[in-house]
């Protein structure tokens, strides 16, 4: 679990780019090139510790693998 502020807020930035990007129709495996590219940025730029950035992907990775964070709500019925 991420405890750090700077780290957190990454986190959120990716999740939040991940379901717009899916509700864009990009696949799972274009937000994996996309995390891939974003982490790259973070180690390049030496935006947080090492062992910071591996539990970010470690973190960001099992919300791509969770199918219930990019389900379509289903919506009511209209009743007329």
């Amino acid at each position: 679990m991420l405890q750090d502020a700077r780290a957190i807020r990454y986190y959120q930035r990716l999740t939040d780019a991940f379901v717009d990007h899916w509700n864009r129709g990009y696949s799972t495996s274009d937000l994996r090139l996309y995390l891939e590219g974003y982490l790259a940025a973070l180690r390049h730029a030496d935006a947080l510790e090492p062992y910071l950035i591996h539990r970010l992907e470690e973190d960001t990775l099992r919300y791509l693998s969770d199918p219930s964070n990019f389900a379509v709500p289903e919506s009511e019925p209209e009743i007329y």
